[in-house]
């Protein structure tokens, strides 16, 4: 019984350095709200052209996506679904994993519940966090998942760090031009990207947002329906203490 306690316990421990960055990383954050459907929508496309190519989202439906980030069936269809998926099918991809496996070295995971697993300001960190590095091969590593075996597939966005970019700021949204400030990221590109630093660290907020979303769909249902539970619990306790009352008013 100790032994599967201790088990249990490294687990959750496990669990929780995964969840916050693990080790000595500082991460930034970023505030997320998967009530911002505009964001989830630049995420989704950003994640799609950009992500899906490797990493499937299978747990994940593309109508319900559709419908919980407001975007119509048919534009969805047109923009955001390659080759022969249909509406209603689970978000996979073509990629067999014994290929990506040769390829990469290991199959690239899928990121249905990433967000859930390594938290937002992980994610943001991590996308933010690639630098040069010509001992790996991809050329690439990443100041939060040292020795990654991912190449930096945003690059064209970005660019490449050329040192190690500082992460550990508080990061915030910009209430009048919407974007993301107050994150220090690189101070030196040796390759540079077709966006400015604030404008990629904006489109990433926007695919941590969607993929926060994809990790707990139901969470907007489940607030909404929460003050109608406790006020349910609320009226039910009165007619429970009387009736716990009555039952035990002879028993003294």
């Amino acid at each position: 019984m100790k032994s599967i306690l201790k088990v249990l316990l490294l687990s959750c421990v496990t669990s929780l350095a995964y969840a916050s960055g693990g080790g000595d990383v500082h991460l930034d954050h970023v505030d997320v709200d998967i009530r911002d459907k505009p964001s989830m929508q630049r995420g989704a496309a950003m994640f799609t052209n950009y992500c899906m190519g490797c990493h499937s989202l299978k747990y994940s439906r593309y109508e319900r996506v559709a419908d919980d980030i407001g975007i119509p069936h048919n534009l969805y269809e047109e923009n955001l679904i390659f080759g022969d998926a249909k509406i209603g099918q689970l978000m996979d991809i073509a990629m067999a994993p014994s290929m990506a496996k040769g390829w990469f070295g290991a199959a690239p995971p899928d990121l249905t519940l990433i967000s859930r697993l390594r938290g937002p300001n992980w994610l943001y960190s991590y996308l933010r966090g690639f630098y040069k590095d010509e001992s790996r091969p991809w050329g690439v590593n990443n100041v939060v998942f040292k020795d990654v075996g991912m190449p930096h597939v945003l690059v064209g966005l970005q660019g490449l760090c050329a040192e190690k970019p500082e992460l550990g700021s508080k990061a915030g949204i910009d209430p009048l031009s919407g974007v993301v400030v107050g994150a220090p990221g690189c101070k030196s590109f040796a390759t540079t990207g077709s966006m400015e630093p604030q404008e990629y660290d904006a489109a990433i907020r926007d695919m941590v947002n969607f993929l926060a979303y994809v990790g707990e769909p139901s969470r907007l249902e489940s607030e909404e329906i929460a003050p109608f539970v406790l006020l349910f619990l609320v009226i039910l306790f009165v007619p429970a203490y009387l009736l716990n009352r009555e039952y035990w008013k002879d028993v003294h």
